[in-house]
C-alpha cells in the first residue's frame, strides 16, 4: 500500500485543482491573453504541483523508506536511495 493512500481523497483533489489551473492556461492561451498573465499563472500551477510533490516525497520517506529503513534489509536501503533521486529530480526540475 502506497503511503499516501491514507490521503488520497485529498491529493485528488489537490491535482482536480491543478488540472483545472492547466485548463485555465490553455484558455487563456486561446483567448490570447498577455503574455505576462499567463506566465503568472504558469507559475502558480507550477508551485502548485511543486508543493504536492514536496508533500508525496513527505509521506514517501514518513512511510515506506522509514518502514524499509527500520527493517534493515536491502530493500531499506535500496528505498533511501530511490527517495534520494527523486529528490534530485525535484531539485533539477
Amino acid at each position: 500500500m502506497p503511503a499516501y493512500a491514507d490521503h488520497r481523497d485529498e491529493h485528488l483533489r489537490r491535482l482536480r485543482r491543478i488540472e483545472g489551473q492547466v485548463r485555465g492556461l490553455q484558455r487563456m492561451v486561446d483567448e490570447d491573453v498577455y503574455c505576462i498573465d499567463v506566465l503568472t499563472q504558469v507559475s502558480a500551477a507550477t508551485r502548485a504541483l511543486q508543493s504536492f510533490a514536496l508533500e508525496l516525497l513527505s509521506e514517501h520517506m514518513s512511510g515506506c523508506v522509514a518502514d524499509a529503513a527500520r527493517a534493515g534489509t536491502a530493500e531499506g536501503e535500496a528505498k533511501v536511495q530511490e527517495a534520494t533521486d527523486a529528490i534530485a529530480r525535484l531539485v533539477r526540475s
